[in-house]
């Protein structure tokens, strides 16, 4: 029963992108335009790239509300390094060591300490952006080096027509998928995600599989700020305060991942970010105010939330462990 819903639920979203898609391409002068799709794409590709962090996480039923922090500080790190005369890949490098070594305190603090993901999450968050922004850097807004043109290229270039940030979505995409559904370690996520007791009892090493989860949610975070740092050349800290970690939740929930673990893949990523995108997009041309469209977006996560507790009930053993 719950596989006939759960197809029904990306089946809507999936439709209701496609009304929203030829909605606005009627009404909106500028929404089919050359540079309109290329913004759309290359903002969807950052949107989907955390949102497969985000769904990697949630099917092992827990949450990252770091992922924007991760994203922003991480590349942060990076440009400040070379501005100060470090070679870019060995700037890069501390980049993703930075978020590796953030996950994996991250991981352990819910997989052994036992603090719930969505407190853990966020106070890392904030002890994060607090490093970024009187650690790391002076500035909100840092600048890339000058003469990075193989970078600017993964976030302006294009191969065959399509924009570079959408070859590196669908890639991740794909690895993510082929990890989940072939891999040992994907399955145990969701055994862990369906009945973490279970998992234990059945031999699958609970915590080191959770700590794995946050890594990769970080990786993810690390890609979409290189491609958002590539895109417009410097990265911007506020991002950090901004609603990117609703909207991320609102693809993942709204694409049908069960909130209660175990269920779901990158198909429902997929479909979840199309409609944020093209409603973001839209939003944004028809000059909706940030206000009303936080309003908007805010009033789908909670339609999303109740259609999500209504599919997929929690049962005993998910109330009894709280969100992992």
């Amino acid at each position: 029963m719950s596989g006939h819903f759960r197809l029904t639920q990306e089946t809507i979203v999936a439709l209701a992108a496609l009304v929203l898609f030829v909605f606005f391409s009627a009404t909106l002068d500028n929404f089919l335009s050359s540079a309109n799709i290329v913004t759309l794409i290359r903002n969807v590709a950052v949107l989907g790239m955390l949102s497969l962090g985000m769904a990697i996480v949630v099917i092992g039923r827990g949450v990252d509300l770091s992922l924007v922090a991760m994203m922003a500080v991480s590349l942060t790190l990076a440009i400040v390094l070379a501005n100060r005369g470090y070679p870019f890949p060995v700037a890069l490098l501390a980049g993703l060591a930075f978020v590796v070594a953030v996950a994996i305190v991250l991981g352990f603090l819910i997989a052994y300490v036992e603090i719930p993901a969505i407190f853990a999450t966020l106070a890392v968050s904030a002890i994060i952006y607090g490093l970024g922004r009187g650690v790391i850097a002076n500035l909100d807004v840092n600048n890339l080096p000058a003469r990075l043109d193989w970078f600017i290229f993964l976030g302006r270039g294009s191969v065959l027509g399509i924009p570079l940030p959408i070859w590196m979505f669908a890639a991740a995409s794909l690895l993510a998928h082929l990890f989940l559904r072939r891999t040992g370690l994907g399955r145990f996520i969701y055994a862990i995600g369906d009945n973490v007791s279970t998992a234990g009892i059945s031999g699958i090493p609970v915590r080191p599989v959770i700590i794995l989860q946050y890594v990769l949610s970080g990786l993810m975070a690390f890609l979409a700020g290189a491609v958002t740092a590539a895109s417009v050349a410097s990265m911007n800290m506020r991002v950090v305060n901004s609603t990117m970690i609703y909207d991320v939740l609102l693809v993942v929930i709204l694409g049908g991942i069960g909130l209660s673990g175990g269920r779901g893949g990158v198909r429902n990523v997929l479909v979840g970010t199309l409609l944020i995108g093209l409603l973001l997009n839209g939003m944004t041309i028809m000059d909706v105010s940030y206000t009303v469209q936080n309003l908007i977006k805010s009033t789908v996560l909670l339609g999303a939330l109740v259609v999500d507790a209504l599919l997929n009930p929690r049962d005993e053993q998910t109330s009894q462990q709280g969100d992992i």
